[in-house]
């Protein structure tokens, strides 16, 4: 049986909820305004937005949020909006805009830190990268560079985020997401 506070969220990732209306703000965000979604494109999104979550823990973890840059970038943002919303501009969702601002920024950062980087600075994983999985490759490394430094960084982010559902717990309310979803 879930308590109260499970009742109105869709999942639950290391004791944060993530509520209804946090997830169907996010959705219909970028999905153009629409809400009418079936149950399994709904799921996937869950699961795309969870990871983003994991992400953004991973960094407070690491403390990028404590960053004199970080929090300079986050003064600048919450200026400008106080700004529009004295000019007459008044965001109905501020809150959730400036949270998706302020996670936004810790995931880019945290990827910078734990995927682009390393393929930067690490040549020798990116050759080694490419031996190993040589087979989908059909042509020598400096004809698909491009292509295996995508896989590797696509390699390394499903390492990062398999890690991280194993140390973080993740609740999901299906219960909730089917209330959501227009089947």
């Amino acid at each position: 049986m879930y308590s109260i506070s499970f009742a109105q969220n869709v999942a639950v990732v290391n004791g944060k909820s993530i509520s209804a209306k946090e997830l169907m703000w996010a959705y219909k965000k970028s999905h153009n305004g629409n809400v009418n979604v079936p149950y399994d494109t709904l799921q996937a999104y869950l699961n795309l937005y969870i990871n983003f979550k994991l992400k953004v823990l991973d960094a407070r973890e690491m403390g990028l949020d404590k960053s004199a840059d970080y929090q300079e970038e986050i003064r600048t943002y919450e200026d400008a909006l106080a700004t529009h919303k004295k000019a007459g501009v008044n965001y109905k969702d501020n809150d959730f805009l400036l949270n998706e601002y302020r996670e936004g920024v810790l995931m880019f950062n945290v990827s910078e830190k734990k995927i682009w980087n390393k393929v930067q600075e690490d040549e020798q994983a990116v050759n080694e990268f490419y031996v190993q999985n040589q087979k989908n490759y059909n042509k020598p490394l400096g004809e698909v560079r491009a292509m295996v430094i995508a896989d590797y960084q696509q390699s390394l982010e499903e390492k990062w985020l398999k890690s991280l559902k194993q140390k973080y717990q993740i609740k999901i309310n299906e219960n909730e997401l089917k209330k959501l979803a227009r089947l």
